[in-house]
């Protein structure tokens, strides 16, 4: 069992954005310190969910006061980005940290409302995102990249920058085990228990079949990760990080609107993600307050001791060999994410890591 952190990087209130990042940086440091695995963080625009909107940049940063902690993304949105400008982004990263680039790509959520946010087409998003899932695979792997579709066209583009993992760096995909297992990258679902076993099944089904019969937008992955996602809150007793993990989970529902001068229209071809009880036909974090997440063990908050029995019990019955979670979100503070972090990786990491996967 392998252990990943992820993170919005949202924008918390206590302190202005320059020291934000440094303790995010910090985090990072303390995670690579306590053997966590990867740290990737999430793409969002023009809400207070994401306050790294350039991925590359922060990784850049990362890797300068990390060592051997794997940095990567969950996931570059593929269709808002120039592909040479990735690609040759995601290669500097890959040299910067020494090969520890983890490459998570999607099309985007909301159907491509962020793509019509800036002026794109959002039915133009599947195409565009495996034209330039494409040319990354080629371009990783070729000196000179040539490449014609409906969106992109380049002829004989010398590939100055090269990755330092052969062929290529690892890739990720969230959500839908059926196309991450399809275009053979590792996969991170949601979800309580049963589910992620059933995601499980559903994705290594879909990665045997990719793997014998791979088209141009399959990566290469030898010995793949899977596993799924959850926020989580540890402090010393079940009843104090409950009544903590509450109220930093409503801010954190509250992050994904996008907001609006007084009185604007909402912005043309998307509309700002609601909120509260509007957003329960949008399904995910957005449309749970904190019991019912805690239900659905999308939240997870106790003790080192309790939720060391939940993961033990996921390592058990999922069949996952990888578990990811949220120490930053809300508005917890740094110190209350760093004790939180050190506590998982202290009381909770050594008792499952050796656990065996069932698939």
């Amino acid at each position: 069992m392998k252990f990943g952190i992820f993170d919005h990087l949202e924008r918390r209130h206590d302190c202005d954005l320059a020291q934000q990042y440094e303790e995010r940086l910090q985090l990072m440091a303390q995670a690579d310190e306590a053997g966590v695995y990867a740290y990737q963080f999430a793409e969002h625009h023009h809400s207070p969910l994401c306050l790294a909107p350039n991925q590359s940049v922060f990784l850049a940063a990362a890797a300068q006061r990390t060592r051997r902690l794997k940095i990567g993304t969950l996931v570059y949105v593929l269709p808002l980005y120039q592909p040479i400008r990735i690609l040759e982004e995601t290669c500097m990263v890959d040299q910067l940290s020494n090969g520890r680039l983890q490459v998570g790509v999607g099309r985007g959520a909301g159907g491509g409302g962020e793509v019509a946010l800036w002026g794109g087409k959002a039915g133009d998003t599947d195409q565009m995102f495996r034209e330039t899932l494409e040319i990354l695979l080629k371009g990783y792997r070729d000196e000179f990249l040539s490449f014609e579709g409906e969106h992109y066209r380049f002829k004989n583009l010398w590939m100055a920058l090269r990755p330092v993992q052969k062929p290529h760096p690892a890739f990720w995909y969230a959500g839908n085990p059926e196309h991450a297992g399809e275009l053979g990258m590792n996969f991170i679902g949601a979800g309580p228990i049963g589910r992620t076993r059933n995601l499980v099944q559903a994705y290594l089904a879909a990665w045997r079949k990719g793997q014998e019969n791979p088209g141009p937008c399959t990566a290469t992955l030898s010995q793949p990760l899977y596993g799924s996602m959850r926020h989580m809150f540890i402090a010393d007793t079940d009843a104090e990080a409950k009544e903590r993990a509450t109220e930093a989970y409503q801010q954190y529902r509250g992050h994904f609107a996008k907001p609006q001068p007084p009185a604007a229209e909402p912005p043309s071809g998307a509309e700002a993600i609601p909120v509260g009880p509007q957003a329960a036909r949008l399904g995910g974090p957005a449309s749970m307050d904190p019991q019912t997440a805690m239900d659905n063990q999308s939240l997870l908050v106790g003790s080192p001791s309790s939720v060391r029995d939940f993961v033990r019990r996921y390592a058990a019955e999922t069949g996952a060999n990888y578990y990811c979670g949220a120490f930053s979100w809300g508005d917890l503070t740094h110190q209350e994410s760093s004790k939180s972090l050190r506590l998982f990786a202290e009381e909770v990491m050594p008792a499952v890591e050796a656990a065996p996967a069932e698939a």
